[in-house]
């Protein structure tokens, strides 16, 4: 079972890095959840079946362990003190250096839960009807959500919020 996994995980590692990247922002946070997530697929792959592709249950898996983990963060309030030394230190987000995809995952990281699973499987060129497997909801519905987050992304890039 061991082997098995270990096998399916490394043909598939690039899913886990799209999670961590989409829904994690700082370095050593995306270092610390990838762990926690290949941690809870190697929890849950008993319960793997094969009834779905292996990519789209470790997409479901993923997405749901790291959604439970934004809503643990967000319930944990921490306090930062900002002296005005560390001001001149923030990065720029109007930096033309940043790359179109870091652009893009910045965008996508404003994106509720839901809608960072939806593009993401999206951009991974999953169907509609995988997608809605993966995400609980009808294929109908997952044609509109990806529409409208689309609709957003583009709003985003147009304004220069990302």
């Amino acid at each position: 079972m061991k082997d098995k996994f270990t096998e399916l995980l490394y043909e598939n590692q690039g899913i886990v890095h799209k999670i961590c990247n989409i829904y994690f922002r700082d370095r050593l946070e995306k270092e610390d959840y990838h762990q926690e997530l290949i941690i809870q697929l190697w929890k849950a792959f008993p319960s793997f079946n094969n009834t779905s592709k292996f990519s789209t249950w470790m997409y479901r898996v993923c997405v749901n362990a790291a959604i439970n983990i934004t809503k643990k963060e967000k319930k944990q309030v921490t306090q930062v003190k900002l002296f005005d030394s560390n001001l001149h230190n923030l990065p720029n987000n109007d930096d033309t250096n940043c790359s179109n995809q870091e652009k893009l995952y910045e965008a996508i990281s404003k994106l509720s839960n839901v809608d960072k699973a939806i593009i993401t499987l999206y951009l991974d060129e999953y169907s509609y009807e995988e997608i809605s497997e993966i995400i609980g909801i009808s294929k109908n519905n997952t044609g509109v959500k990806i529409k409208r987050i689309k609709s957003k992304i583009l709003k985003s890039f147009e304004n220069g919020n990302s």
